[in-house]
Parts: C-alpha cells; structure tokens; sequence
C-alpha cells in the first residue's frame, strides 16, 4: 500500500512531467545501447549531437569493433571522458560480435557481462527496447530519493532500484524513472534546487536542513 508520501510523489511528478521519456536518439538496440553508455556525466542533447556522425560511420557492432579507438575519439571529443568511452564503447561492440554474433542480447545477466555495462545502463536499456518494466538509478534518481528519505548518498544504485520497484506500483516504474530525472534536471538541482516551485517540500531532508539554518 501506497505511503502519503509516495502518493503525493507520484501526482506530483505526474502533474509536472506528464508524458515525458528518453531524450537520447537512436533508431536500434544497437545505437540505444551505445548512446546510454555514452551518456554517462554528460547530457542527453550533447549526446544526440555526436551520435548521428558516429552510427553514420559505425552502423553496426561489426563497424565499430573494428574501429580505430582515435577515430572514434576525433567523432565524440565534445563529450566529457571521450577517451575513456570511445575505448568502451569499441570494447562493447566487440563484445556484442564476438559473444552474440552481432544481436545486442536482451535479458539482464548477458547486458552486465558486456563491457562497460552496469545495471544502471541494462536496466534503461531494456526499458526502452524490451519494454520491461524498471526503476534504473541514475544521478539525479539517487539524489531525488536520497533528499524523499527512500536511501542515503552511500546506498547502492541496483540496490536503490529493487527499494523503489517494491515502494511503486509496478505499472508506474518506467514512468517514475523518467520523470525523476526530469525532476532532478529541472527544479531538484544538487545545487540551488527550485524548492518554491516543489510540492514535495514537507517530505525533503534538502529543504528541512536548509530552512533551519536560514531561520537561525
């Protein structure tokens, strides 16, 4: 059963973010898969704008297994760790070619044994492509429910997830996934958050903490 402050979660975030969903672009499981893990510390938009150059050279896992780790490096430069995530995202590839025969697998256990891919990644993954239903923690989800009371700075992200999946009705997961990030992009900044614009308030260890010492 449903907390008030779950409830009052979830109409919240439904009131402000209705409808809202992956921003990143791509057209196959292939490109979703290489577009998450490249979005890592960086923004959706700023991936978008590499992505179109890089899967126009690198289509398929095959193309870009065999691809030299600077060429790919000159293609996402702008986003931050380049070098880091041109060599995984190659690593990935050649995974998928060589363990899968080129077909991005589908099930939690074969995307975390790729390279480079954690539960956070799998999970969104198969939110988008499999449709299957999932709480992914990601940078803003944590900070989100670290300030609701849900967990603490030093929990584990998958084991945040399986929290958050047993406090939310399970038709709302992907949802909630979603509009967490938004929230977290849009009024709940680790820094400066919007807190007269938030209806969540009575609920957040952020704002409690922070009226205090105003009121001091």
């Amino acid at each position: 059963m449903l907390t008030n402050k779950s409830s009052a979660v979830i109409a919240f975030l439904e009131k402000e973010f209705p409808g809202v969903g992956c921003e990143l672009t791509f057209s196959n499981p292939f490109e979703c898969l290489v577009a998450i893990s490249l979005s890592a510390q960086t923004t959706d938009k700023s991936v978008n704008r590499v992505t179109p150059s890089l899967f126009s050279k690198y289509p398929t896992p095959f193309d870009l297994a065999n691809a030299e780790q600077r060429d790919v490096e000159v293609i996402i430069q702008s986003l931050g760790l380049y070098k880091n995530k041109a060599k995984n995202i190659i690593s990935l590839a050649s995974d998928i070619v060589t363990r899968f025969n080129g077909v991005v697998p589908e099930n939690l256990k074969d995307l975390t044994s790729l390279s480079g891919v954690g539960t956070k990644t799998a999970g969104v993954f198969l939110l988008e492509i499999a449709g299957v239903q999932a709480m992914p923690v990601d940078t803003h989800v944590h900070r989100v429910s670290d300030r609701l009371g849900y967990s603490k700075p030093s929990m584990d992200p998958y084991d945040l997830q399986l929290k958050l999946q047993k406090t939310f009705p399970k038709e709302k997961w992907g949802q909630l996934h979603h509009q967490l990030i938004h929230f977290g992009r849009k009024i709940c900044h680790a820094k400066s958050p919007q807190c007269d614009v938030c209806e969540l308030k009575e609920y957040c260890s952020y704002f409690k903490k922070t009226s205090s010492i105003k009121g001091k």
